[in-house]
């Protein structure tokens, strides 16, 4: 009896939170959604002053042919692929990826496929990428270790992970003040900096094979590839 009774209340446990997951994933959504017209203007100064330069960084070592970009967002990673790759980019708000396909007509001979979709739950071929791309994405997935694990089945056995992240500070007096802030910034731009991605991508399955920090401990660059 305890037996079948701590096996219903298991069900009822996980009937909840893929519940209370989907009305995450629908609020992120929306949340998205609601920002896309304002988010290019938004990042402008930090695009100009930083992200630009990280993002050529990790782009220098992407392989193909095949690629994922999770969270492709407005298109801002467009200009750093180097040619003669075959992308699937995917974001989870239609308000970003309206956006672009506006860009995405400025790199006519790209070979960039826009697919409206969630990590959490891709509708992909296991085993069919190369490498695996997100940029400033995982801390705003309601489920970051499930949406891991999806790109760890779509990646091939010796497929690459490269990830831009900000994560919560080990330093004390940052990790207190991202904790303190972390609802605000939830609230105002879907970024959750309280995460502590690097265990994340490891608990979902990858191994880390680089993490060079960008500014201070918060913004990394990981590169990580699936333990076989």
């Amino acid at each position: 009896m305890h037996l079948f009774c701590s096996g219903m209340m298991n069900r009822e446990k996980s009937s909840t939170q893929g519940k209370m997951s989907e009305a995450e994933t629908r609020k992120t959504r929306s949340r998205y959604d609601r920002i896309s017209p304002v988010y290019d203007l938004f990042e402008s100064l930090a695009e100009r002053s930083k992200f630009s330069r990280w993002r050529r960084l990790l782009f220098e070592q992407i392989k193909g042919p095949t690629i994922l970009e999770v969270g492709v967002g407005t298109g801002k990673n467009f200009p750093y692929y180097p040619p003669g790759l075959e992308v699937t980019a995917i974001d989870l708000s239609e308000g970003m990826l309206s956006r672009a396909r506006k860009k995405l007509a400025n790199y006519p001979s790209a070979r960039i496929n826009l697919r409206i979709m969630d990590v959490q739950k891709l509708d992909l071929e296991e085993g069919s990428f190369d490498t695996a791309v997100a940029t400033f994405v995982f801390c705003s997935v309601p489920d970051p270790v499930l949406g891991l694990r999806e790109v760890r089945r779509v990646l091939k056995p010796e497929g690459k992970l490269l990830l831009l992240e900000h994560v919560l500070s080990e330093r004390p007096v940052l990790r207190f003040l991202m904790k303190l802030m972390s609802p605000i910034t939830v609230r105002i731009t879907g970024a959750n900096i309280n995460r502590v991605t690097v265990r994340n991508i490891q608990k979902a399955g990858f191994r880390i094979e680089e993490e060079k920090n960008l500014w201070l401990d918060i913004v990394k660059l990981i590169v990580a590839r699936p333990e076989q």
